[in-house]
């Protein structure tokens, strides 16, 4: 009697042990995730919102149309020299959070490095170059390398613009558009120089739940 007793003891054991083994392989399965690298040129769409691909492709259109405005290239004729232009905001207008900056830093190095204008500090960064510039006049820099005063050079444009959405939803269908659009505007007169504008995302989003 006890060594059955024994016995079914062991064997509930052992069932209990093989269940436990089997529930720590399904925990330690569900916890594992893999990382696969992929070409940055890939489109990729998870959520429905702005991305990567998105950004490259409106930075590349708008990029292309400032380039080859013909104002620009009138200024340097006229003037002898190219222009010079200052990033201002960049305002997010859309539903979702997303940093325009990156948008206004890719226009402006794909300009200057095209060499059809240059670009002045805007922002935080002119406010950190002045203050370095100011302490270097307080009397710990040599004169032969302190930076003087009173050399700023002015801008000629200042390039602005914004991304917007509209959204368009029926039962758990629901369509996001993207507008994107850059301009230059010239600082001495008010006039716009060029407007560019990019409108060709468009997606289509299957059962978004509460917030497409």
């Amino acid at each position: 009697m006890k060594k059955s007793m024994q016995n079914r003891r062991l064997a509930l054991a052992g069932r209990t042990s093989v269940l436990l083994f089997g529930l720590a392989a399904v925990l330690l399965l569900g916890s594992c995730h893999s990382v696969t690298r992929v070409d940055p040129e890939t489109q990729i769409d998870l959520s429905g919102y702005w991305n990567d691909t998105d950004l490259r492709l409106a930075s590349e259109s708008l990029i292309n149309g400032a380039l080859d405005t013909p104002r620009l290239s009138a200024f340097s004729r006229d003037r002898g020299r190219l222009p010079v232009i200052i990033v201002g905001k960049f305002r997010n207008a859309s539903d979702e959070h997303l940093d325009t900056s990156i948008l206004s830093q890719r226009l402006e190095a794909a300009i200057l490095n095209s060499g059809r204008a240059e670009f002045v500090a805007s922002g935080d960064l002119r406010g950190e170059i002045r203050a370095e510039r100011d302490d270097q006049q307080r009397g710990y820099t040599s004169d032969e390398t302190a930076a003087a005063l009173g050399r700023e050079t002015g801008a000629d444009f200042m390039m602005t613009g914004s991304v917007k959405t509209i959204i368009d939803r029926y039962d758990k269908t629901a369509t996001r558009s993207y507008f994107v659009t850059a301009e230059l505007t010239d600082i001495t007169t008010n006039r716009r120089v060029w407007i560019g504008e990019y409108n060709d995302i468009k997606k289509v989003i299957k059962n978004p739940g509460v917030k497409p």
